[in-house]
């Protein structure tokens, strides 16, 4: 009868001739990194590999403290990794449990992607002026992605929760492996000629392999050369690829570059009424103004229109011939004023009102006024004026007196 074990029974015997062989316990691994994740415990649980297989490695907090490691590991570097190989009983699973971790050199998918990001760089395809801006209001929305897996779930949940009127149209491509680049640029290509909003070219999260896709050049210039603005959403918030650097615009995970493409429909609702109060607010006050500028217009046309110019003409007309009469009158009454009293004066001056107080004016023969007896001589004709006429006499002789 054939013996019969359990699993454990198995597994342990499988760990003991681990246990025995001498080599396994002291042993150093030269590999790249893979699938490298830092545990919340302080432990560290990644893969190396090479062209011809990988093995699972862990490195416990214990030897990290110790001293064990002396670099944060990255995806893609080369590594010497000493310890031993045991067996984890439990899953039956033979791994390497690090003691020493030193770095060999970069690995080759990390030395390629170094070489294509500087080239790209310098030819100008990273820079921003070649960016496109994100249109902050979409109706169509393009996905280049796998038709299945989290980050397309992710994308369609957060896009139609958004804005539940969304035009979602994804293209189903291949995100890992020989063929997804060339299948990756032609949806791209495809949904750029679909006249999309927004393209969000993107997988979920892994390893540098898995990822490597999003770094190759013919997806690098896709990207560039896409007429529509691209979201690049390749794996998770740590991950970097070249698709993120030529992208208009980097999102840290697919759910992202569903909220930076799609804009909030219900926020959108309240922002067209906030506008529309504030439009009509704006108009309202806009219309008083144009009210107050008609009167006013109103005003100045009534004071400056021919026939209310000519209106105001005629009354300052007849204003001014009032005042003109007025001043008339006053200059009138000053000048006869004046008359009488320059006829009361010529009266006291008038020779004859002398001559009716008693008074005579005495001529010589030529008519002048003899006022004394020089040049008079006897037998000289004299005319005496008096008030009722003239008296014609001759001088009988001249005395001289003195008053």
């Amino acid at each position: 009868m054939r013996s019969e074990y359990t699993v454990t029974q198995v597994n342990a015997y499988i760990k003991n001739m681990f246990s025995q062989d001498f080599l396994l316990k002291a042993i150093t691994v030269k590999g790249e990194v893979s699938n490298c994740k830092y545990h919340s415990s302080g432990h560290i649980y990644f893969t190396i590999k090479d062209t011809g297989g990988s093995i699972a490695c862990v490195m416990f907090q214990g030897d990290r403290n110790r001293g064990g490691l002396k670099f944060r590991m990255q995806e893609g570097q080369q590594v010497k990794v000493s310890g031993s190989i045991d067996v984890y009983e439990r899953d039956g699973k033979y791994q390497l449990y690090a003691r020493q971790i030193e770095l060999d050199g970069a690995g080759a998918l990390y030395e390629r992607f170094e070489e294509l990001k500087k080239r790209l760089m310098e030819s100008g395809m990273f820079a921003g002026e070649y960016k496109q801006p994100i249109p902050h209001y979409i109706s169509k929305l393009g996905v280049v992605t796998a038709p299945t897996g989290a980050a397309v779930r992710d994308i369609i949940n957060v896009a139609t929760r958004r804005n539940p009127h969304i035009q979602i149209i994804l293209y189903p491509a291949i995100v890992q492996g020989d063929q997804a680049a060339s299948s990756i640029v032609t949806g791209i290509e495809t949904l750029a000629r679909a006249q999309v909003d927004v393209i969000i070219v993107g997988r979920g999260g892994g390893s540098i392999e898995d990822l490597w896709a999003f770094n190759e050049e013919v997806v690098a210039q896709a990207i560039f050369d896409c007429p529509v603005p691209i979201i690049s959403a390749v794996g998770h918030e740590t991950d970097t690829t070249i698709a993120d650097y030529v992208a208009d615009r980097r999102a840290p995970t697919p759910s992202a570059a569903a909220e930076l493409a799609v804009f909030e429909y219900r926020r959108f609702l309240q922002d067209v009424d906030d506008y529309k109060v504030t439009l009509e607010k704006e108009m309202e006050r806009k219309l008083r103004l144009l009210k107050m500028l008609e009167s006013q217009y109103t005003e100045s046309l009534r004071l400056l229109s021919p026939s209310g110019r000519i209106r105001d003409r005629l009354i300052r007309l007849d204003q001014y011939q009032d005042e003109l009469n007025h001043l008339m009158n006053e200059k009138i009454t000053l000048l006869r004023h004046q008359l009488e009293v320059d006829i009361e004066r010529m009266k006291g001056l008038s020779p004859l009102d002398r001559l009716k107080g008693g008074y005579s004016y005495i001529a010589d023969s030529q008519g002048n006024n003899i006022r004394s007896i020089k040049g008079i001589k006897e037998n000289d004709e004299l005319s005496v004026y008096i008030s009722d006429g003239v008296i014609k006499a001759t001088v009988d002789s001249v005395e001289k007196r003195v008053y």
